[in-house]
């Protein structure tokens, strides 16, 4: 593991307002735990974010969101003020960043994308899922910028 991944992931934990008021009582042996809790955690996200057929990170106006199949990882924040969401990204996840899409009734008919990399043989109708691919062709149609792009001879 990267020295400035743990420096981050780190880093990050330290920062948190609860871990900060536990230093401040006093409990510091429990801020330590739950700061290598927290950055195990993370660890693991990022491990999920690499081998995931269908992991990806998107990001809104509502928030940034890390995708890992059934588990997603999200804050109100942009992607600039997520660190685990940047690692990620660095690491080689796709970022989709929809924050230039305009016409939001469009986007929010989009299909999800399925968590487990299959293909869903009902691709229409309500709880419909496409492949990660299909879905960032889709969504780059309404003016979405995509970064680490899994489409053959297209990345950025």
């Amino acid at each position: 593991m990267q020295t400035g991944v743990l420096r981050v992931l780190r880093a990050t934990a330290a920062s948190w307002w609860r871990h900060k008021e536990l230093r401040r009582t006093g409990q510091t042996g429990q801020a330590q735990r739950r700061e290598r809790e927290t950055v195990l955690r993370d660890l693991g996200y990022l491990k999920q974010a690499a081998l995931l057929p269908n992991a990806h990170v998107i990001c809104g106006e509502g928030g940034t969101f890390l995708h890992l199949g059934w588990t997603t990882v999200s804050t109100f924040a942009p992607i600039e003020r997520f660190p685990l969401a940047t690692l990620a990204v660095a690491r080689g996840t796709p970022f989709i960043d929809i924050r230039p899409v305009t016409d939001v009734i469009a986007f929010a008919n989009l299909p999800r994308v399925t968590r487990d990399g299959s293909d869903d043989p009902e691709p229409s109708g309500p709880g419909r899922s496409v492949s990660l691919t299909t879905y960032i062709d889709m969504v780059e149609q309404l003016g979405a910028s995509i970064t680490n792009d899994p489409r053959p001879c297209r990345s950025t």
